[in-house]
């Protein structure tokens, strides 16, 4: 293999070498060091979430903020390290692997209502949460996303587990039981449709990393009984043609077969049927709508993808795209509502065309940083979010590619002329299992 050998990465110190690599490597790695410039204790902050985003911020405001007045709002006492859950749905850790408590991330001298936002309102600037209305003088919103599982008919969550149906995003327990479903396939043999939903949606990789990684099993398990199908909602596989390129040519390698313009709209859980909207074209290029039906022995469900309801109700969202889903209307480069300058929004719930990754939230949080510490203290903030978006795409079990690419598609790599993007690679495996949750937590703790 090209760049690290094992033996080249042992004699770097292995998982904690890389980890500390990732930890300053990347596009933009200059804004995670603090400028000296610190906020005066008067201003009042709230975060709306308590997910990667929320948490980061606030473990590094604190360290910024004279006499920090931060709130953060979050119902939930977990918080889930969700990189893992594609590990998880592959048997390869166990659900406890991304579970911890939210509590433990939290920094000490910030306020927690434990609850969901109940309403915003952006003129009065307050927000609504556990029978409290509190006043902000800057609020960022990072609440993450909801899963629209609803959308699809016939779909509910009961049916994770059984009956070769898998949803590896609903959560840890979720997983566990999509592997159950998963493994019985393997073991059995038979068609296996894994779906990809039509909105914008957190790590648009994970589909095809669950793609790569139950067909990698399966054909260990019991080779040649399976017939894998991969369902794309576009013309497209990946959102980066050459990454998008690179995928076909795996597929086309591993007899993964590709339909395009497929969309899962409802499934018939005793007949095993699940029935897709399809997009194609007539003789004259006229586009036609359609549906069609397709057997199955398993079935990957990811549904579509939105904004929280008090984000849409708070009219924060774009009024002119993503309309069906309510991301957050900003400045793609800032994170700054375009209406409400007091207001940012963070993570997967921010409306802007790449960025509901992990890797995203490291970039995007120094950059929202820098923003409120200078409109605490009158002034303009100079840092630039670039787009840049990190998925280590598992092709299969102890093999990935570390793709980073930027709002132009631009593959931006940490490591060039060591890991090559676009190869399946050992060394690109790791960084996924063993070094990205170390890194990831230290993003959690403010110093990353």
């Amino acid at each position: 293999m090209r760049g690290l050998s094992r033996r080249g990465l042992l004699g770097l110190g292995g998982g904690a070498a890389l980890a500390a690599a990732l930890g300053s490597a990347g596009v933009g790695s200059a804004l995670a060091q603090a400028a000296p410039l610190r906020a005066p204790g008067s201003a009042k902050l709230v975060i709306i979430g308590a997910g990667a985003a929320g948490i980061s911020l606030a473990n590094r405001l604190v360290r910024r903020m004279d006499a920090a007045q931060i709130t953060v709002i979050d119902p939930s006492a977990a918080h889930h390290y969700q990189p893992g859950l594609s590990l998880v749905a592959a048997g390869l850790k166990p659900a406890s692997y991304v579970v911890s408590r939210t509590t433990d991330w939290l920094p000490a001298g910030v306020t927690l209502i434990a609850a969901a936002a109940a309403a915003i309102d952006p003129v009065s600037r307050t927000v609504a949460a556990g029978g409290q209305t509190v006043g902000y003088d800057f609020l960022v919103v990072a609440p993450g996303l909801v899963l629209d599982h609803d959308a699809i008919e016939g779909f509910s969550l009961d049916l994770v587990g059984t009956n070769g149906i898998g949803a590896l995003y609903a959560g840890p327990e979720y997983a566990a039981r999509t592997w159950k479903a998963a493994q019985g396939f393997a073991e059995s043999g038979g068609v296996g449709l894994f779906t990809r939903p039509n909105t914008e949606m957190k790590c648009a990789g994970a589909p095809l990393k669950h793609t790569f990684l139950i067909d990698d099993i399966a054909g260990r398990t019991a080779p040649g009984k399976h017939q894998i199908n991969y369902l794309s909602n576009s013309g497209a596989l990946f959102s980066v043609p050459i990454v998008s390129e690179k995928v076909r040519m795996l597929f086309q390698s591993r007899n993964i077969a590709a339909h395009y313009n497929h969309v899962l709209t409802g499934i018939d859980p005793g007949r095993k049927l699940a029935t897709f909207a399809t997009r194609s074209t007539d003789a004259t290029g006229a586009e036609v709508a359609g549906t069609t039906e397709m057997p199955y022995d398993y079935l990957h469900v990811i549904p579509p993808q939105r904004a929280p309801e008090v984000i849409r109700q708070s009219g924060l969202s774009w009024g002119d795209k993503w309309t069906d889903q309510g991301w957050v209307e900003c400045d793609k480069h800032t994170l700054r509502h375009l209406r409400y300058p007091e207001i940012f929004a963070l993570g997967d719930v921010a409306g802007i065309p790449k960025g509901k990754t992990a890797a995203s939230v490291k970039w995007q949080v120094p950059v929202v940083e820098d923003h409120l510490i200078a409109a605490m203290n009158g002034t303009e903030g100079t840092a630039i979010y670039d787009g840049y978006t990190s998925c280590p795409l598992i092709t299969r079990v102890g093999r990935a590619m570390l793709v980073e690419f930027d709002y132009d598609n631009n593959l931006t790599p940490s490591f060039p002329g060591i890991i090559a993007p676009l190869e399946e690679l050992w060394i690109s495996w790791l960084m996924k299992e063993i070094a990205l949750k170390p890194t990831y937590q230290a993003m959690l703790r403010g110093q990353a």
